[in-house]
């Protein structure tokens, strides 16, 4: 029998649940051939697609559109040991449809630094990912609380 590591994994449709209620992400892309981190405000529509809103003249929606990127999302309660983290990966595009556009522009989220001309980009799950902290206070099934 494998010990208990504290971690439970979580299968897609748990982490697309948890992922609709995390009010910020973090954009993992490639800056200059080194890995760059963003946060980032987003919302999922459909099928676990995550969307972002951003200026069209930004680096990001130049770095990431047609690019293969991961996207992540989590909640932690530091006080008790818990929490879950979600990732996403998959082919980041921007949204170029004017009829979806549109669309978006009423169900996507708002930029937290409104510009004249916005983009959307979307980023479709090809793998989704995530773990729930559980046994915060264990190890090996002993209490450690003090």
């Amino acid at each position: 029998m494998y010990p208990n590591d504290g971690f439970r994994e979580l299968d897609p449709q748990e982490c697309l649940r948890l992922l609709a209620k995390a009010p910020v992400g973090r954009i993992v892309h490639t800056r200059h051939a080194l890995p760059a981190v963003l946060p980032v405000n987003f919302c999922l529509d459909g099928d676990g697609t995550v969307l972002l809103r951003t200026s069209a003249a930004s680096e990001l929606a130049r770095a990431v559109d047609g690019a293969v990127v991961a996207f992540e999302a989590d909640e932690v309660d530091a006080a008790r040991n818990a929490g879950w983290s979600v990732v996403v990966t998959g082919r980041a595009t921007v949204v170029t449809d004017p009829g979806e556009q549109k669309r978006l522009a009423r169900v996507g989220p708002i930029s937290w630094v409104p510009s004249p001309e916005e983009v959307f980009v979307r980023i479709r799950p090809e793998l989704v990912t995530g773990r729930e902290l559980v046994g915060g206070h264990t190890l090996y099934g002993v209490d450690l609380t003090p």
